[in-house]
């Protein structure tokens, strides 16, 4: 299954957390990574100092938040391999997966044991099919050998371990079965609850203190800050992992994904349709009405969409319970019975029913509080609740089902790519902040929340200080012409998005058009005139758009913002500067690098209790357990030999671009000089074989740099370069090109800004910070026509090659004397780092190759006693003209 980028990079923070854990601890990791400007940014209100297990001040302990649909689950799943490999260092780790409820154990249990499914095809992937998945209830059918040769994963609830007298409970209690596990741990081992005559109880809690397990903790909230002291101790895991929407305080949130990132990546729906209704019978009919709309919408969709609507009753004892709710859809809205299914505690109709099969009839779910748990059809669309919001219980859960993206993937036609909230509230208003408040409870920031939320229809009751100034409405072009049948015909077949076509009482036809008329709408209704109403039509359009022209932004006037961009001769062709690109035609090979590795690089050394690993200037140390672990660090166990070594090594750092016979032949080289030259032994190997892999990677890592670095000068800057720039395939700025992007929200507005002064990207740092001051400038130059802010990372931004990967400039502008002016905003801190003087050079490249087309800026708050206007006029307007 192809992870979406937000989980890609959730998971390389969680990677290189526990890798630089393992050298420095959890505390000093944590606060390395998130003190980061980027990861900070990311984290903003979450941020905190390192809050470590009271009990277990050594053990790491991170959260990863994820906002409803973000799937935390296979994250999960990932996350185990990670921290075994980078953290753990055990071939075959025990799991202990803890969720909030029983329904969810049962789920969660039956897919890490489906074979087919997601979940435990990431599992077998990572451990060649070597996996055993346990219901927590089942720990007697846990054998040894499991524990030795398979991942064993036993998924339970948080209640199963939080109970202060441990009498009588299952885990807790000794059981004879259970003595396999124990048949060589001596009495006196610390940690273990013993029986009455004092020796060890055999019991499931015991066995976790032995093998020490990773804790993954899936949506339990305060699951584990809300162990005592005594309960971590009895657990004993080696590392803890929690993922959730709604983090609580102290809870080491390591990473933070926003819900735009769900957006750009199609696993949701947004924005969220809002429609407020005085009577709950006109919001469920809105809610229907909708439906069949969304349905033959659908119709015209690649992949099949039934949409469905989700109706929350009231409870029983109140007036609009579930059977007066489908009374009311069967004889007021005449919605057959077979379309209608109820899901409630006492009512089931969905167990057992596939909603995605294209013969099932059912569009309406009615249901109480939370369906069922795990309850996944990404086909409801539209929630509409007979209460008021605030007031209603499990809102939250109900509209996690309407979010969810059918296929994963964003839809053609624009209305299925949003989801509809139908409320009982008397005002827009109301019903927003309730609707907000509900998201936030579903892993949504505040401003995210409020930014996703828009009115079905404007009304008269819109409460503009919920979103701050009120909207302006886009203006609406109005033309009136003598009606004939034939006219009426020809203008409804030209109808398309914004235009709208009426016979009014008079007996003429009204054409109405919203927002800007571009040449080919004006051209469409035209051929559809007769003759004579054509000029006057025409003028009528022409004064149109020179009354609401400073309404309107460039893009949506469809203003040229074609930025050139770098070419470089691959071959005899003209091919796009990416260093990525380059390194597709340059041959290179492995083995013109020495395998060798130098005391200073790894070395083990031994002591009396324990040895450790010099890796690259750190000291990683490993703790014996016991005196015949200590002196078995230099005795051979059959099947370690080099040759598995290097197999294992094969299957851990195994690289796309080098081919294999390659790989294993530089890795018989880099053992054998382990144990022939640097005389290590192949027991002492094995038991680091982890930090070993790990420093092969980063080995090879800076082996591929070194290639990249080559190739980029040879192909950019060497005196055989053939560098251009080309406008036929340049950069193109559009509207709607930054759609999945979270705006800017402070008081500012620009003026100039080419998507509008509401649809500016949200600056890096905070709203009035030094990024968002510097576009202020720009956008009060004389010189600049328009310009953008230019978002990092993303699929339609400008960018210029570096050796390491591509350099996404804050910003970028159009003159009025028609020159482009592209600016890199460098705080203090990092304007005189490497990577910025990388970024000074590509940027004069580019420019220098313009002829005087473009410049290149990269900008500092203050420079040689220039501050940031001062900087930027000098390079637009030279001392010198």
């Amino acid at each position: 299954m192809q992870l979406k980028q937000y989980q890609d990079d959730t998971l390389s923070i969680l990677r290189r957390f526990f890798e630089q854990a393992r050298i420095a601890g959890p505390k000093n990791a944590y606060e390395a990574i998130t003190q980061e400007p980027e990861q900070a940014a990311r984290l903003r209100g979450y941020a905190e100092s390192y809050a470590p297990l009271g009990e277990l001040p050594a053990v790491p302990y991170v959260c990863l938040r994820l906002p409803t649909g973000g799937g935390k689950t296979i994250l999960a799943a990932h996350a185990v391999s990670i921290a075994r490999s980078a953290y753990i260092e055990k071939d075959y780790p025990l799991v202990l997966w803890l969720v909030p409820t029983k329904t969810i154990r049962r789920q969660t249990v039956e897919a890490l044991k489906n074979t087919r499914h997601a979940y435990r095809q990431t599992l077998d992937d990572a451990f060649a099919g070597r996996v055993r998945v346990f219901d927590i209830a089942d720990f007697t059918h846990i054998r040894p050998h499991d524990l030795r040769d398979h991942c064993c994963v036993v998924v339970g609830t948080i209640q199963t371990l939080r109970v202060s007298n441990t009498e009588g409970r299952k885990g807790y209690a000794h059981n004879e079965e259970m003595e396999p596990h124990f048949s060589g741990v001596r009495d006196a081992a610390p940690g273990l609850e013993k029986l009455d005559n004092g020796s060890v109880k055999f019991s499931f809690a015991n066995l976790l203190h032995l093998h020490r397990p990773l804790m993954i903790v899936d949506e339990a909230h305060n699951a584990v800050t809300g162990l005592t002291r005594e309960m971590q101790a009895r657990v004993n895991p080696c590392a803890i992992v929690e993922f959730t929407a709604t983090p609580q305080r102290k809870s080491n949130i390591l990473y933070s994904v926003a819900a735009q990132e769900l957006k750009r990546a199609e696993m949701i729906k947004l924005p969220i349709m809002l429609a407020e209704h005085d009577t709950w019978q006109n919001a469920v009919n809105g809610a229907i009405a909708t439906c069949a709309s969304l349905a033959k919408t659908a119709k015209d969709d690649a992949d099949y969409i039934r949409p469905i609507v989700l109706l929350q009753a009231q409870p029983k004892n109140q007036e609009v319970t579930v059977a007066a709710l489908k009374k009311h859809l069967m004889d007021i809205e005449q919605i057959p019975e077979s379309k209608i299914a109820i899901a409630t505690g006492a009512q089931r109709e969905l167990d057992g029913i596939d909603l995605f099969d294209r013969t099932c009839p059912i569009e309406y779910v009615i249901t109480v509080e939370a369906l069922k748990e795990g309850w996944d059809c990404s086909f409801a669309y539209i929630f509409c609740s007979v209460s008021r919001i605030q007031s209603a219980k499990d809102v939250e859960q109900l509209l996690g089902r309407v979010l969810r993206m059918p296929y994963a993937k964003r839809r053609q036609a624009p209305d299925l790519n949003k989801a509809y909230a139908f409320l009982s509230e008397p005002s827009f208003g109301e019903a927003a902040r309730g609707l907000a408040d509900k998201l936030v409870a579903m892993g949504f920031e505040e401003d995210e929340a409020l930014d996703h939320i828009e009115p079905v229809q404007r009304t008269i009751d819109f409460q503009g200080d919920l979103f701050g100034p009120p909207e302006k409405s886009e203006p609406v072009f109005s033309y009136k012409t003598s009606a004939t049948p034939e006219i009426l015909s020809e203008l409804t077949e030209a109808t398309h998005d914004g235009l709208l076509v009426r016979e009014t009482a008079e007996g003429q036809v009204e054409v109405a058009l919203t927002g800007w008329i571009n040449q080919d709408r004006e051209q469409a209704i035209l051929e559809a005139l007769p003759e004579p109403e054509r000029k006057g039509f025409a003028t009528a359009v022409t004064q149109y758009r020179a009354a609401v022209k400073e309404q309107i932004s460039p893009a949506e006037q469809e203003q040229p913002f074609k930025v050139p961009r770098l070419m470089a001769e691959i071959q005899g062709i003209l091919e796009f500067a990416d260093t990525d690109v380059f390194m597709e035609h340059h041959d290179w090979s492995l083995l013109d690098y020495s395998p060798k590795m130098a005391a200073q690089e790894f070395t083990i050394r031994e002591t009396a209790r324990s040895f450790a690993i010099d890796l690259d200037g750190h000291r990683i140390s490993y703790q014996f357990a016991s005196e015949e672990e200590q002196l078995a660090l230099d005795i051979a166990v059959e099947g370690w030999t080099a040759e598995a070594l290097v197999l294992w090594l094969d299957r851990q750092v195994r690289q796309m671009d080098i081919h294999q016979s390659e790989l294993l032949k530089w890795l018989r080289q880099l053992v054998d000089h382990l144990l022939n030259t640097r005389g290590m032994t192949i027991a002492a190997l094995m038991r680091c074989k982890f930090l070993l892999a790990k420093k092969i990677e980063n080995k090879i890592a800076a082996i591929r740099q070194e290639e990249r670095s080559r190739v980029y000068q040879q192909y950019l800057f060497a005196p055989e370069a053939n560098v251009e720039i080309s406008f036929d395939t340049a950069f193109a700025f559009t509207d709607n090109m930054y759609w999945d992007q979270r705006h800017y929200r402070g008081h500012w507005k620009p003026r100039k800004h080419f998507l509008g002064p509401d649809r500016v990207a949200a600056f890096d740092g905070a709203d009035d910070g030094e990024e968002m001051q510097c576009a202020q400038v720009i956008d009060s130059l004389a010189a600049v026509k328009y310009w953008i802010r230019n978002v990092a990372r993303h699929p339609n931004s400008f960018w210029l090659p570096t050796a390491t990967g591509k350099f996404y400039p804050d910003f970028v502008a159009l003159l009025n004397d028609g020159r482009f002016f592209v600016v890199e905003y460098k705080g203090a801190y990092i304007a005189d780092g490497a990577d910025a003087n990388e970024k000074r050079t590509i940027g004069a490249l580019w420019q220098q190759l313009s002829e005087g087309k473009s410049l290149f800026l990269v900008v500092e708050q203050a420079i040689a006693g220039k501050d940031v206007r001062q900087q930027l006029v000098e390079k637009i307007i030279p001392a010198n003209d």
